[in-house]
């Protein structure tokens, strides 16, 4: 049985290899990074004790080092279990979802002509790409110079120019030898019978050509330069290339980087993607002119376990973000989600780019919030809970919504986390939370939220669960915060002989920065290991996890400022003591962060002067408390230092 290649295509872009070979191997949780989909397993082919078997989701490949046995998921199921090809072809193919195809003489035929439709658009392709560069296209070049797009990056990308003329493609491509049937099936023509003479599709566009995986072109877009004309931006229709709704646009230039960092950026359009490439983020893709498929989300996934989607500030950059989060929840699994980054309001990726340069695009990007929190946000914005019965409907919408969830254990966890906010929220805490204040939508990075002077809406309803967030443009009390749980990990990983004294204290610490949190289970789940830790063992152990980099940028830092008392060169009674005053600082400040929540909604419920002042007084005590240590009489003495306060 012969098989369409593009039917394998698309087994290989539903099925993962680490799912197939994972059920034959135990995957080496040292070695391996699922996140990124990176796995290391004892070869199945050749007996071994330490692991030197090779499985890449984003190639879709395996390879031992040892025995040099490579393939993908085809040549493994015929490999291991002695499958033949389309026995493993059909297996797969039903894994995935999808029909056998029935091939015909017809079907082989439409294969060779599809095959021959990548030399079409190639041969498309270069044209756009001279007619750019020749007289007829000095406008497209003047409004990609007003979009800040040099020569470079319209050479990278492969930007080009439809001429104004109904038959400039058309005529080049004949000249070429390619049928005018040919141009149709590409979707490069428009024709047909009641069409006297086929015409162009693109006319007066810039052109963005659209690659698939493998970098070939399969589609273009076009960017309208008139404005009277009917769409601003033309994709190419559907052809046996294109199919719209699977294919993101950049993905075979973002798919490195994406392995690279751990991330993948999904944004709107194709000039938001260029405008993150020139801000540092290479990693970025782009759905084609429609909302966010299931097959895109799951390409997503195969790149990064938690990819970003950043929407323009906008209500239409809100509403796509509502629907990606109801387009995720059922396919949601045990380790895969979303993060969500929106823009300042009225603002795309290359508007944030020219007004604030790159790195306001990238505290975008670094201030995303999990799916959970948004998920969360937006049940507090879109429902009224001004009344018990109103906050029993609230209740039963939430269980309704997350009753979506597919996987059981995904789902179980957000019951149990939301069920802890519903506790929150519902409970007295210094007067009413807040119940009939709607909250507003997830915090716009650099947008102004201001509700009444010194407040910030967003924190209104936020469940004391949460911690301090990190957030562009952080306060000197999140700050604070960031600082002292910086200085608890590192004081751990240089004086580890402190983590059983204080298990209990740092077990139960909440922490707001994800990879610092991260850090310290990783530090816990190493003293749970032994009786005691060694200081070289730890540190070699946290950077097989991941960590090496992160503790680099801690001692830096640590060393910048002078913290001294957080290296592994100051005396044991010094660190303990620092570590004692670190925690119970972070303590005391999520404290008054819980209380000042309290006051701020209670004030805004009742803005009364008393209500007011109260409000005051918690903020003058978090401020004292940010901007002053505590002092620690004859603290440094052990080391050998006159310092007496941790400052």
């Amino acid at each position: 049985m012969r098989v369409p290649p593009s039917f394998l295509e698309d087994i290989r872009g539903r099925v993962t290899i680490s799912a197939v070979v994972g059920r034959k191997v135990a995957w080496d949780r040292r070695k391996s990074n699922p996140g990124k989909g990176d796995f290391w397993a004892c070869c199945p082919f050749h007996g071994e004790k330490s692991p030197s078997f090779h499985v890449d989701d984003r190639k879709g490949r395996y390879h031992c080092f040892g025995c040099k046995a490579s393939g993908d998921i085809f040549t493994f199921l015929v490999e291991k279990e002695g499958l033949s090809f389309p026995e493993a072809v059909e297996r797969l193919a039903q894994e995935a979802g999808l029909p056998m195809p029935v091939v015909s003489e017809a079907d082989r035929e439409r294969e060779v002509q599809r095959a021959s439709l990548y030399d079409v658009m190639e041969l498309a392709a270069k044209f756009f790409e001279a007619e750019l560069q020749a007289a007829r296209g000095s406008r497209a070049r003047g409004y990609l110079a007003d979009r800040q797009l040099p020569p470079a990056i319209q050479k990278e990308f492969r930007l080009g120019y439809a001429p104004d003329d109904r038959s400039a493609l058309r005529s080049h491509l004949a000249d070429k030898g390619i049928a005018v049937e040919q141009m149709a099936e590409a979707g490069l023509v428009i024709s047909g019978d009641d069409i006297p003479v086929a015409y162009d599709r693109f006319r007066d566009r810039v052109i963005f050509p659209i690659r698939d995986p493998r970098g070939r072109v399969i589609a273009f877009g076009g960017r309208a330069l008139s404005k009277d004309v009917p769409a601003k931006y033309l994709n190419s229709p559907e052809t046996p290339l294109f199919h719209k709704g699977n294919v993101l646009y950049n993905l075979d230039k973002a798919r490195g980087p994406a392995h690279e960092k751990g991330q993948i950026i999904a944004v709107e359009g194709y000039v938001d993607v260029i405008a993150m490439h020139r801000a540092g983020l290479p990693q970025a893709v782009a759905p084609l002119g429609t909302a966010l498929t299931e097959d895109q989300l799951r390409i997503l996934w195969k790149q990064t376990a938690e990819p970003i989607l950043c929407f323009d500030g906008d209500n239409a950059g809100l509403k796509a973000a509502y629907r990606a989060l109801d387009l995720a929840l059922p396919l949601l699994e045990p380790g895969h989600s979303l993060r969500f980054a929106l823009l300042p309001e009225g603002q795309d990726p290359d508007d944030l780019l020219k007004a604030q340069g790159p790195e306001a695009v990238r505290a975008v990007v670094e201030g995303a919030q999990p799916l959970s929190d948004v998920l969360w946000q937006r049940a507090l914005a879109q429902n009224d809970r001004s009344t018990p019965e109103r906050r029993a409907q609230f209740e039963k919408d939430l269980r309704i919504l997350l009753s979506d969830i597919g996987d059981e254990a995904v789902k179980k966890h957000y019951l149990a986390e939301f069920g802890e906010r519903l506790r929150a929220l519902f409970q007295p805490m210094g007067g009413n939370r807040g119940a009939g204040v709607r909250r507003q939508p997830f915090a716009r990075a650099g947008g102004n939220r201001s509700f009444k002077p010194n407040l910030r809406p967003w924190d209104l309803q936020q469940p004391p669960t949460a911690g301090l967030k990190r957030l562009a443009g952080q306060s000197s009390i999140q700050a604070g915060a960031e600082r002292r749980e910086r200085m608890i990990v590192l004081t751990l990983v240089n004086h580890p002989e402190l983590v059983h004294e204080f298990l209990d204290e740092i077990s139960s610490l909440e922490m707001a920065v994800p990879e610092l949190d991260s850090l310290r289970t990783q530090i816990i789940d190493s003293a749970a290991l032994g009786s005691a830790l060694d200081g070289t063992d730890l540190r070699d152990h946290l950077s097989k996890m991941g960590s090496g980099p992160l503790l680099d940028r801690l001692e830096a830092q640590a060393k910048r400022l002078n913290e001294w008392f957080l290296g592994s060169g100051a005396a044991q009674d010094d660190a303990r003591t620092g570590l004692r005053q670190m925690i119970a600082l972070h303590r005391k400040a999520i404290t008054l962060e819980r209380e000042l929540r309290a006051a701020e909604a209670a004030f805004a419920l009742d803005p009364t002067e008393e209500k007011l002042n109260a409000l005051k007084a918690v903020r003058e005590q978090l401020s004292s408390h940010a901007g002053s240590e505590a002092q620690i009489e004859g603290f440094g003495a052990a080391s050998g230092r006159s310092v007496d306060a941790i400052n």
